[in-house]
């Protein structure tokens, strides 16, 4: 988080501006202010977790957990139904995310962590060349369509220079969800690089070429001054530039790991839009499945081969040319380098496709891109290049010609367990898979209930059973591939486990009795079960302050904020079996 980004401009001259903007070191605080509040911390904005329940029903009992803790639903993202929870003080929030994580009404909760923008490294002296746009044959799908104005490429940034000349005439407008109003102007320099990279106006007789220049700009702005941008704003402005028309998005930012982000931008896909998001310039290996609602970006340099500060992995996509010429702050123009300014040459290409034929669904747009990317690395997909180098004339071809869409469903079966059969504790589950073109990836689920996917083969996954009841249940195994096409299969198996009905024995072994305390206290609890202890809460007073899933189970207590006299404390153990044990009432003086 503590990368220094400089940026190098030249203006039109032999003299050039340096503009230097350090990002804050881990020691330093990050303001977030959305909606008039001013929120705190680094590398998450602390208090708040981001939850996203599996169904309305399901939900209610979700919500009582998190009333229990004294948290507040601080509301939902608009069309994705991710809910942002506001945490009482003293509550861990990594811990109580992984608890209910655990919950099989929960889809996923994860911290709204704050990501730095993807670095953007200017070049100087000006490169006579703008090779990254015949490297992907945009001159070549120009004849076809130079992107139509109707097609409108949402910013998700920094905010959009809306009076450069190379833009002013393209903008539609936007929202800024850092101060929650119409000001979309750029406050850090990032946005409107990226903004120019995709379309900034061309054959003009003025300053650089972009890939798609008839389309039009829509400036979303979601990072703090020093520009810096959460999960959750990131997410609403994909919902809501869905909803007022964008159909494609671009998030120069390291985001696709997040699952509030992939929701929305299923949302946007849903609405027949494309997403691109940078891979990051970390250098780093990514693990984390792939995003299949996005098109994670890498960089590639001038011989098609990946640069070394590109992150690669399981989650990428796609590649393109991590170097270009494009606007800058102040109405100027430079060279920049970064998987920022790859992901909007995707988003570039992803609009002439969809100007090419509107009539594309998101999914078949993304699918588009993928396929008649120029193949590097392995052959067909690997985690270096993901499925190639982006080709603007391929891609723009196969979207006007409107016939090479894959719509040939995977195959799927399990391989084990098998129909009929009986199973207990942990079992590895097993699917086969296979496609015309290639599994994206195979997901798993129990009556209904997501188990977890594997975005390679052989499929695999492990199943605990002794989490669910006794008896007949479905195993589904869902396959995909990259067009969005899915297959199905079910079995049903019957589980049988020793149920355990023994609750966990605890105490409190300090404080003790009739102990006056004061500032952080440290509750220490001896917890003992048949099986073993998963988890145990402290009450203080009978409302939940802190949870430990970790042994010996202690838990912290803030008497600062408790008012003066007596306090009881009280603590309760699980099992993984749900079995809970309650310990004697201690009372303690402030």
């Amino acid at each position: 988080m503590n990368k220094r980004i400089k940026m190098v401009c030249s203006l039109f001259a032999p003299v050039f501006l340096l503009v230097s903007f350090v990002a804050p070191k881990a020691s330093t605080v990050f303001a977030q202010r959305e909606g008039g509040a001013m929120r705190v911390g680094l590398p998450f904005v602390p208090g708040r977790i981001l939850v996203k329940f599996r169904s309305e029903l399901m939900e209610l009992g979700g919500r009582s957990v998190i009333e229990e803790t004294g948290g507040r639903d601080m509301g939902e993202i608009l069309g994705i139904g991710v809910h942002i929870i506001e945490l009482p003080d003293g509550v861990d929030e990594d811990v109580f995310a992984r608890f209910l994580k655990s919950r099989p009404d929960v889809e996923f909760a994860e911290l709204d962590r704050v990501i730095p923008p993807a670095q953007i490294a200017p070049n100087d002296p000006w490169y006579p060349n703008e090779w990254h746009l015949f490297k992907i044959a945009a001159p070549n799908a120009w004849p076809t369509t130079t992107g139509s104005s109707n097609i409108i490429i949402a910013i998700l940034d920094t905010g959009v220079d809306g009076a450069h000349p190379e833009l002013s005439a393209k903008m539609v407008p936007g929202w800024n969800f850092y101060d929650n109003n119409s000001d979309t102007n750029d406050i850090a320099g990032h946005g409107t690089i990226v903004a120019g990279t995709a379309t900034a106006a061309t054959n003009n007789a003025l300053g650089v070429a972009s890939v798609s220049w008839g389309c039009r700009i829509m400036p979303i702005r979601i990072s703090d001054p020093a520009g810096y941008a959460t999960y959750s704003a990131a997410a609403k402005g994909l919902a809501w530039a869905a909803d007022h028309g964008a159909r494609v998005a671009n998030i120069s930012y390291s985001m696709s790991t997040s699952s509030t982000v992939a929701s929305a931008a299923s949302y946007f896909q849903s609405k027949g839009g494309v997403v691109t998001i940078s891979s990051g310039n970390d250098g780093a290996f990514v693990s984390s499945p792939d995003n299949p609602y996005a098109l994670t970006v890498g960089a590639t340099n001038g011989d098609d081969v990946i640069y070394s500060w590109s992150n690669t992995g399981n989650n990428l996509d796609i590649t393109a040319p991590g170097f270009v010429y494009t606007t800058v702050r102040g109405g100027g123009t430079s060279s920049a380098s970064g998987t920022s300014v790859a992901a909007p040459v995707v988003a570039g290409v992803a609009a002439l496709v969809l100007s090419a034929n509107p009539s594309l669904t998101g999914s078949q747009a993304q699918d588009i891109l993928k396929q008649s990317a120029d193949d590097r690395g392995s052959a067909g997909w690997d985690s270096s290049y993901g499925w190639g180098r982006v080709n603007a004339a391929r891609a723009v071809s196969l979207a006007a010609g409107s016939g090479g869409t894959d719509t040939a469903p995977p195959t799927v079966a399990f391989s084990y367990p098998s129909s009929g059969s009986t199973v207990s504790g942990t079992v590895s589950v097993q699917v086969a898979a296979s496609d015309n073109v290639g599994v994206a990836s195979v997901t798993v689920s129990v009556d209904g209930m997501l188990l977890g996917g594997d975005d390679s083969a052989p499929y695999s996954l492990p199943w605990d059973t002794t989490k669910i009841s006794n008896g007949a249940h479905t195993l589904t195994a869902a396959a995909q591939d990259s067009a969005g096409n899915t297959a199905n299969a079910s079995i049903v198996v019957t589980v049988s486990n020793a149920i355990d009905a023994t609750a966990p024995v605890i105490s409190i072994t300090s404080p003790t009795d009739g102990t006056t305390v004061s500032g952080n206290v440290s509750v220490v609890v001896n917890a003992l079960d048949n099986v073993a202890v998963v988890r145990v809460e402290l009450y203080v007073d009978g409302q939940l302050k802190a949870t430990s899933t970790t042994a010996p189970f202690t838990t912290k207590w803030n008497t600062r904020r408790e008012a003066k006299g007596a306090h009881r404390l009280q603590c309760k153990a699980y099992d993984a079996a749900g079995n809970a044990g309650t310990s004697s009432l201690v009372t303690v003086y402030r």
